[in-house]
């Protein structure tokens, strides 16, 4: 049997999560809306998760889950006479995603290929599985580098861990029962590169992305303020362009610009299963981290929800901040060499 890869410090000494528990359930999330302030620390290729500080714990981040987790949801209602999740002996995966930030402030996305099993046609950044013994900062650049190309040479680029996000897929009940259950830890990479340095050496995996972008704040916290589970904003900034600069992959191997309505990106995750492009609800809540860090979110007037939601969690940012600092390295991980290919994740 695999080594549990997310483990819980519930009772004073680490615990494996079982596939069909809440772990933001366990950590003692309630009915709220999050996110929750958790202790983290990585030991041999496991994430270990507290409410409380522990030794070895290696940064405070905000966890978070979907308003309508199907995890959440089962811990609520007995389950069904015949109805089965994976084997009792699955625990919860762990995936890292890299938000990367390019010099002149732009972050890149990809979008899911609509032949995947899992999550097709989303936007998300380059992520995927963690390896069993390998540093969570060196899957994020793997994951970036298998999906992208880009190798980011070793002294032109920072980092910082962002928050951790409880993923399902499906992602609703109303869509199936779920058969994947992660940990997401988003990563955030700032390159001293520009988008034009980064994208002229961008050469896409086919196999797993049909486009990428560049978002800007602006953008960004339009996407971020769509979050889903809530209200669209009834007031998006007047000068919002009606569409996203996005390069396409065609099927001849060859690349074409596409200009990506703004509308599609503001598509939010809807009640029974489909396939329709939009933006993973996980990245959302990853835009809104990034926004935090680069300080323009409060800026943006999109509700005192999301106000508020924003001044709670700068704390928290400012917090692992001060952990942390960019650059730094410690069990995280650096990687220096490129790593073989193999299949995303979903980071709904």
């Amino acid at each position: 049997m695999a080594a549990a890869r997310v483990l819980l410090l519930l009772s004073g000494r680490p615990e494996s999560v079982s596939f069909a528990q809440s772990v933001c359930g366990l950590l003692g999330a309630g009915s709220g809306l999050g996110p929750w302030p958790t202790h983290c620390g990585l030991k041999r290729g496991q994430l270990v998760l507290s409410d409380k500080p522990f030794p070895g714990a290696s940064a405070r981040l905000p966890l978070q889950r979907p308003p309508f987790c199907p995890f959440a949801a089962l811990d609520q209602q007995p389950r069904a006479p015949g109805v089965e999740l994976p084997p009792k002996g699955r625990g919860v995966d762990l995936g890292v995603a890299v938000i990367l930030q390019s010099s002149d402030q732009t972050v890149l996305l990809t979008r899911r290929t609509s032949t995947l099993n899992i999550s097709p046609n989303l936007w998300v950044p380059p992520g995927g599985h963690v390896e069993p013994d390998e540093e969570l900062l060196d899957g994020g650049l793997r994951e970036l580098w298998e999906e992208s190309g880009l190798q980011l040479p070793q002294g032109q680029f920072s980092w910082v861990p962002l928050g951790l996000w409880e993923s399902a897929y499906p992602p609703k009940l109303s869509w199936g029962l779920p058969k994947y259950h992660h940990i997401v830890l988003y990563l955030l990479v700032i390159s001293q590169e520009s988008q034009q340095q980064l994208q002229a050496r961008i050469q896409p995996n086919a196999g797993e992305v049909s486009a990428f972008m560049w978002l800007g704040p602006d953008i960004a916290a339009a996407v971020a303020a769509t979050e889903d589970g809530t209200e669209t904003p009834k007031h998006l900034p007047q000068d919002l362009p009606s569409s996203v600069p996005t390069v396409e992959l065609k099927e001849n191997g060859g690349a074409q610009p596409l200009a990506l309505p703004t509308s599609t990106l503001l598509r939010t995750t809807p009640g029974t299963a489909d396939s329709r492009e939009r933006v993973s609800t996980g990245t959302k809540f990853a835009l809104t981290l990034w926004l935090q860090h680069l300080g323009s979110y409060s800026t943006c007037l999109f509700g005192q929800r999301k106000r508020n939601g924003h001044e709670e969690m700068m704390d928290a940012g400012e917090e692992q901040s001060r952990l942390w600092g960019l650059g730094r390295e410690g069990i995280w991980g650096t990687r220096e060499k490129p790593l073989p290919h193999k299949a995303l994740d979903s980071q709904g």
